[in-house]
């Protein structure tokens, strides 16, 4: 892990549970695409009011991430890599951009946690994503939807 900050809150989290030693070194992530973004998400996370976050499968594959699995933690940081809170993925579903509904928007927990803003934004972020590989977002693409709960922050 590269990260400092992030690497420093993994070990003060392995310091209280000590059954994870053994745990992959968890992802390092900012939400969105901006400073802005990325900042509210992260305090959100933090306030245990962001509780998804749903990158595009095509985007996974171009970038090639694997796919989130239960279990995996991740340490959330701001823009600047400043790590926030550590968060631990409870359920990835495979779904249509056109299938998400007004609960799983809630659980994303941004703007002001409509499917309307959800889709909107959401919309936007993907037509960011794809552009760099020729892409664009269709109704029928497919959105990982990743569940996850916060583990540990510094309070």
């Amino acid at each position: 892990m590269e990260n400092a900050s992030a690497r420093n809150m993994w070990g003060d989290y392995l310091d209280k549970h000590l059954e994870h030693a053994f745990e992959e070194a968890p992802k390092v992530v900012h939400f969105c695409n901006n400073e802005l973004d990325a900042n509210e998400c992260a305090a959100l996370v933090k306030q245990g009011i962001k509780r998804a976050t749903s990158p595009s499968l095509l985007g996974l594959q171009y970038r090639n991430e694997r796919l989130p699995r239960i279990g995996d933690f991740m340490v959330v940081t701001d823009w600047e890599g400043k790590a926030q809170c550590i968060v631990r993925t409870t359920r990835v579903r495979l779904r249509p951009f056109f299938s998400i509904d007004e609960e799983y928007a809630r659980l994303e927990g941004e703007g002001d946690k409509s499917l309307a803003y959800w889709k909107r934004t959401h919309w936007d972020y993907y037509t960011q994503e794809l552009e760099p590989f020729g892409r664009v977002p269709r109704e029928s693409m497919i959105v990982v939807c990743q569940e996850f709960e916060k583990v540990f922050d510094r309070g």
